[in-house]
């Protein structure tokens, strides 16, 4: 038989008003099994069901009801409980009902960016097997046993809902393997400081630019410097705005966060991207907070390597200096409130290498941020030696810093490297550094009027300049241009 356009209205409306009958709550895909709630903190619980239908989250003592709105979504909030190594089992009751089991309360960050950060453990691992007795001394693939650190990975093509609610898995055996090596021993350094669960989301891409991890009406701006000039559209880069976000990060959202972790910039500085990059990386960490409706999340990440970004120059205009301008674009993010940089120019071996193989370094070094800036850890420096001011002083600069430490050395005993001054022409020379306290005066043989310093400002940088601590100070210009625009 032939129906009728109006037969097939009605079949239509039959059908949908079937499908909202007997509409299942439906769960998103970060919500399952084996996963880590934040503590001290409201918990959102949400997902899908019929319109109008009523749903019930049980979870440690708490009972909260929520009903589905006209689109069908639904989300409770859980009260804020304290962190709970304890397998817990969480029950969400609609027509049908769900039960997800072995779920623990602690500490929850999600960890993003391109192949860096994607850099999983299955490669940190065969770095161990040429570098025997290097730090630190066992494989953590083989050896790492702890239930309670929990790991997420967040997979463009399989982010959509699963009915057996799987996904988050203890940071153990195979599925350790495929995750982020950072990211990992971020959580490592954190469960042995803090001794409460902790849960890690990772959601990077190789190769991956910043646009496609801002959601596309982000970037459709022109954003006004402090000088008055109006900069292009941020979506003008053509980098496939939005494409990662709507795929890997808007999935998560509202999922409970205590904050961010960033390892992202490589694809940045080979289009030779600087002040540009800056007002990127500020609107994607304003965006983010946003989304997750806490303009205070921490937001913490890595400065790019050394590496050879001006041999083989596209015609973007590359230089040795392209660089040193990328990290000070990165750095400008500081200005924002509660971020923390990871410097790692000492933990390259090779240059023309543009993955680095010093995760647990890496991850650790972001976990000295956290310590100090999210969990109190005081007496913890998070940070190498940063640019604080200059003083000419003769035929002298003198440089004060910041994050100075127990005080400043040479990483070898050796004079300080990678220095650099120059008169009011603008012509740089290699420049003597002295440690005097916590400061360092810097001169240069028959410049007689120093006027500006410059430190570890070549592509290729990685001096012997540390605190006591041995975090690498912080490369930086004087001269930076780009404090009266941001």
């Amino acid at each position: 038989m032939r129906l009728n356009k109006f037969s097939l209205l009605v079949f239509g409306l039959l059908l949908s008003v079937g499908n909202s009958l007997y509409a299942e709550v439906v769960l998103p895909k970060v919500i399952g099994h084996n996963m880590v709630l934040q503590r001290r903190k409201a918990v959102s619980i949400w997902g899908t069901a019929a319109k109008g239908e009523k749903v019930t989250v049980t979870f440690a003592g708490q009972q909260k009801q929520a009903v589905a709105n006209d689109s069908g979504k639904w989300e409770v909030k859980l009260k804020p409980m304290e962190a709970s190594a304890d397998a817990r089992e969480m029950v969400i009751q609609g027509k049908n009902s769900i039960k997800l089991e072995n779920i623990l309360v602690g500490e929850v960050w999600l960890c993003s960016g391109q192949s860096n950060m994607e850099y999983a453990m299955r490669k940190n691992s065969k770095f161990f097997d040429k570098v025997k007795g290097s730090h630190p001394v066992e494989d953590d693939l083989e050896t790492a046993k702890n239930s309670n650190i929990r790991i997420f990975i967040s997979k463009r093509k399989f982010m959509s809902p699963d009915p057996e609610h799987k996904g988050w898995e203890p940071a153990t055996g195979a599925p350790l393997r495929d995750f982020s090596a950072a990211g990992y021993y971020f959580a490592k350094e954190l469960y042995q400081k803090l001794n409460i669960p902790i849960g890690m989301i990772e959601a990077a891409v190789p190769g991956s630019r910043i646009e496609p991890w801002i959601q596309t009406e982000k970037l459709a701006v022109s954003p006004k410097m402090n000088d008055g000039k109006i900069m292009d559209q941020l979506s003008a880069g053509k980098g496939e705005d939005g494409k990662f976000y709507d795929t890997m990060v808007e999935p998560l959202i509202p999922f409970t966060l205590k904050g961010f972790l960033w390892y992202q910039g490589e694809s940045g500085c080979f289009l030779n991207e600087d002040i540009r990059y800056a007002y990127k990386f500020k609107t994607l960490i304003e965006s983010w907070r946003h989304d997750w409706r806490d303009a205070k999340l921490p937001f913490y990440f890595v400065q790019i390597a050394p590496y050879q970004y001006s041999v083989g120059d596209d015609g973007r205009g590359r230089t040795v200096e392209s660089l040193p301008k990328f990290w000070e674009a990165q750095a400008l993010a500081l200005r924002l409130p509660n971020t923390g940089m990871a410097t790692i120019t000492d933990l390259v071996d090779s240059i023309v290498d543009l993955h680095p193989p010093y995760k647990w370094e890496v991850g650790r070094r972001l976990s000295l941020i956290a310590l100090n800036k999210t969990y109190g850890f005081r007496e913890m420096e998070s940070s190498g030696p940063m640019y604080k001011s200059m003083k000419v002083e003769g035929d002298k600069i003198e440089i004060t810093f910041t994050h100075t430490g127990s005080g400043l050395m040479s990483r070898d005993g050796k004079p300080l490297t990678c220095f650099t001054i120059a008169g009011v022409e603008g012509k740089f020379i290699p420049a003597k550094a002295v440690i005097n306290g916590n400061k360092v005066i810097v001169s240069a043989e028959g410049l007689k009027h120093p006027y500006t310093v410059r430190f570890a400002w070549h592509e290729t940088a990685q001096s012997n300049f540390i605190n006591k601590e041995g975090l690498p100070a912080v490369p930086f210009r004087s001269d930076n241009p780009w404090l009266k625009l941001f």
